[in-house]
């Protein structure tokens, strides 16, 4: 397998460090199994790398709080909620 060298910070390197399965795992074996993360598709094909990184954005929003809470969202789209269909949220209201 060719090996290029790849420049990260040094205290990325010690993240990556900390995410090892062994000591004895390669980082490209710890960087891959991170990519496993973001899957390459589904029943249904491919997915584009324009979307796979929109999943990676969007799990990283997710882990960091900067999410829609799914019963909100719900609500707000005027989807059921426990089996009831709600109206959806008025946007804030215009001044004529």
């Amino acid at each position: 397998m060719p090996v290029t060298t790849i420049q990260v910070d040094t205290r990325t390197r010690a993240k990556l460090a900390a995410l090892k399965a062994s000591k004895n795992e390669t980082y490209d074996q710890t960087i891959n199994r991170l990519m496993l993360l973001v899957p390459e598709g589904d029943e249904e094909g491919t997915y584009s790398a324009e979307f796979r990184a929109g999943l990676l954005e969007s799990q990283i929003e997710s882990a960091m709080g900067l999410g829609i809470p799914h019963e909100k969202a719900m609500k707000m789209l005027g989807l059921h909620v426990d089996g009831k269909t709600t109206k959806p949220a008025r946007g804030p209201r215009r001044s004529r």
